[in-house]
Parts: structure tokens; C-alpha cells; sequence
């Protein structure tokens, strides 16, 4: 697999990242409770040229905090990426481990705030905070023309990052919403054990979601299906 020169509009944080004091602290917390563990800001994973964007809220503590992947290691991924598969946007084997040579094809993944949060809920102040990233993901030398977000934090962050007042663009689980540059951004439940688990999202609602971003993804983003 070839190797890419990081996209220099597309800026990470730095593993110690200072700018959010308590996800800092609680950062730190779990580095002394868990040694072995990433414990720090987790990466985009995918090709930085991708089509596909896929945003979600932040990392998970026994997840990607722990493997340093985005939705590697907990049950949303085990929904995420073989849905993400099915559809063209993966190849090779998801064994929820960063050397399982999983790779995401046209497809790059994300959140909304790159740290875990205590209880899983990160502050209006940090998902702020933490814009700044997600601003990058949006950007850069070639922009994603797709954006698939995970529930409603991660769609009214994407549609901040992007200057676009949420209230133009409410979230609703598969709305596909056009905005003012052409791109289009489609809405999901989180792929959570919690919504799994009590019916909000079924394996079945989710392919659909993923299928409509695959088809505005191969059509080039020219058109949306019918009513959307």
C-alpha cells in the first residue's frame, strides 16, 4: 500500500493535545490506568482523496481510544464498516485491530471530536473546540463530495464547519440534504449498541443510508433520490 504525504490542510492534533482541559485530564487519566492503550487524538483513517466522508461523535473508551482507529475495537464498527464494505467502500478483512489490513477505498472516517469524552459526551464548548479538525476534513486539496453523519452532534458540527445554520438542514435519519456547495450531506442514526439494541436503528436502516451515499458518490453528487 502506497504511502501519502499528509495533506497540509488537513491538520491533526497533536498527541498531547492541550486545547480541551478536561478531555486533556481525563486523557491523561486513562493513560496512567491503561498504558498499553493509544490514549490520545485519534486520526482520520482512510485515503485523504476519498469521495466519502463518514463523521462520527468521538472516539469510544474501549474503542478507538483504546486502538487508536476510528470505530475500532467497539460495536459501532462492527455495524459501520462491513455496511461500508457491502457498498464498494472497504476491501480485505475488519477484525477490529489496526493490523487487520482493513482498508477504506474511496471512503475516509472521522469525529466530530477526537478524544474521548468522559460518559461519552463531550461539551458543546469541546465539540467547538475540536471544529477545527473537522474544518480540515472537510477541506482540503480535495474536498469529499458525500458527507454521511452519524447522529445529530456530528451532523450540526459538519453543517457548522461548513458555515451552514443547522436549522436550514435538521437531522432526520436518511435525509439527504443538497447545500450551497454542491455537495450533499446524508443523515444516519449513530451505528451505537445502545440504538442497535433498542430498535432506533436496525442493520437494515443503516445499508439504506449507505447505499444512498454510495449512489450520489458513483452519480458524481448530481442528483438526490426522489423526495429527499
Amino acid at each position: 500500500m502506497t504511502t501519502r504525504p499528509t495533506d497540509p490542510a488537513r491538520p491533526e492534533p497533536d498527541h498531547d493535545c492541550p486545547l480541551c482541559p478536561r478531555l486533556a485530564a481525563f486523557r491523561n487519566a486513562q493513560r496512567a490506568a491503561e498504558p498499553g492503550w493509544f490514549n490520545a487524538p485519534v486520526p482520520a483513517f482512510g485515503p485523504e482523496d476519498a469521495r466519502l466522508l463518514v463523521v462520527g461523535l468521538a472516539p469510544g473508551l474501549r474503542g478507538a481510544n483504546r486502538t487508536g482507529r476510528p470505530f475500532t475495537g467497539d460495536y459501532a464498527g462492527e455495524v459501520l464498516y462491513p455496511a461500508l464494505t457491502r457498498h464498494g467502500f472497504a476491501k480485505g478483512r475488519f477484525a477490529a485491530r489496526v493490523d487487520d489490513g482493513f482498508e477504506l477505498v474511496d471512503c475516509r472516517v472521522t469525529n466530530a471530536v477526537r478524544c474521548v469524552p468522559p460518559a461519552n459526551k463531550p461539551t458543546p464548548a469541546e465539540i467547538a473546540t475540536c471544529r477545527r479538525f473537522l474544518e480540515g476534513q472537510l477541506g482540503g486539496t480535495v474536498p469529499p463530495r458525500v458527507i454521511l453523519t452519524l447522529g445529530r452532534i456530528a451532523h450540526e458540527s459538519v453543517l457548522r464547519a461548513l458555515g451552514v445554520a443547522p436549522v436550514r438542514h435538521p437531522f432526520a435519519h436518511g435525509a439527504v440534504h443538497v447545500l450551497p456547495n454542491g455537495r450533499r450531506l446524508v443523515a444516519s442514526y449513530h451505528t451505537s449498541r445502545y440504538n442497535v439494541n433498542t430498535g432506533v436503528l436496525t442493520e437494515a436502516m443503516f445499508d439504506a443510508v449507505v447505499a444512498e451515499a454510495a449512489r450520489l458518490v458513483r452519480m458524481g453528487a448530481e442528483t438526490v433520490s426522489a423526495g429527499a
